[in-house]
């Protein structure tokens, strides 16, 4: 079962799947560009504002999310759970979790945010947290042993969609990959990419055909994206691209939810 019929299952005044909402005759515009779909439309779908705050905003290529120095560190999120050691003082050593509040506390210096960091920002401050009163030259290594933020999700027309866990070298290749590729009607040039920057919400259309054939690049995936697939059929317009979200995220929700 795909997260989208989990949605519909566990709340029966949800929208219909995304092939529904794709045919949808409201505003909609055909993807005819093979190169770029999305210059053929972005004119109309330039921005609309989402339930709960923030907009979403359509762009030609997804920058890296805030905090990761240009992609180059995935930033901790809450209920992580880190394995802090401090190298020759096993008495240090904590497995702990970031609280709700984006907080961890350590034997000495007590409580630190760790949210919003990457590790090798938190491990230096917690080694300057130790050496100004406790150690000297003091050695800390964290590994993230569980992470929230580390997990994508992948809905529409795939054989698998789910929530996966992602490295922090995933790409979008990779997450179709985890999905189980394409299903009979799903679209390779019609992939959309959701990311959180700021208090935004952007999203790219990626064309998998064309990484494939190496005529574009393969995008970097970080952990809290939405990818959703289209139909072959579906034309794209602002409000399919907004419900297609809502339907992704709260069948996301649902999914985690014990």
């Amino acid at each position: 079962m795909g997260i989208f019929d989990l949605a519909r299952h566990h709340a029966g005044t949800m929208p219909a799947l995304l092939v529904s909402l794709a045919i949808s005759a409201c505003a909609s515009i055909a993807s005819t560009s093979s190169t770029s779909p999305v210059s053929a439309f972005q004119p109309v779908l330039s921005s609309t504002a989402l339930a709960g705050g923030g907009a979403l905003q359509v762009v030609k290529d997804l920058p890296a999310p805030q905090n990761t120095h240009n992609g180059s560190g995935q930033p901790l999120s809450a209920n992580d759970v880190l394995e802090v050691s401090v190298f020759q003082v096993d008495n240090l050593n904590r497995t702990v979790q970031v609280d709700a509040g984006g907080q961890i506390s350590l034997p000495l210096i007590g409580t630190m945010t760790a949210a919003g960091k990457t590790v090798r920002q938190l491990e230096k401050e917690i080694e300057t947290a130790y050496g100004e009163k406790y150690l000297q030259s003091p050695d800390v290594t964290i590994f993230v042993k569980e992470s929230v933020g580390q997990r994508i999700t992948v809905d529409g027309e795939v054989n698998k969609a789910g929530i996966y866990p992602v490295s922090s070298s995933a790409s979008l290749l990779d997450a179709i990959a985890l999905a189980g590729g394409f299903n009979a009607v799903g679209d390779a040039g019609k992939v959309f990419v959701y990311r959180n920057v700021g208090q935004n919400k952007l999203v790219a259309n990626y064309n998998v055909e064309e990484i494939r054939a190496g005529k574009n690049r393969n995008p970097r995936i970080y952990g809290g994206d939405v990818i959703v697939v289209f139909a072959s059929k579906s034309k794209i317009a602002m409000n399919n691209l907004k419900d297609a979200l809502g339907l992704a995220s709260s069948a996301a929700r649902i999914a985690v939810i014990p």
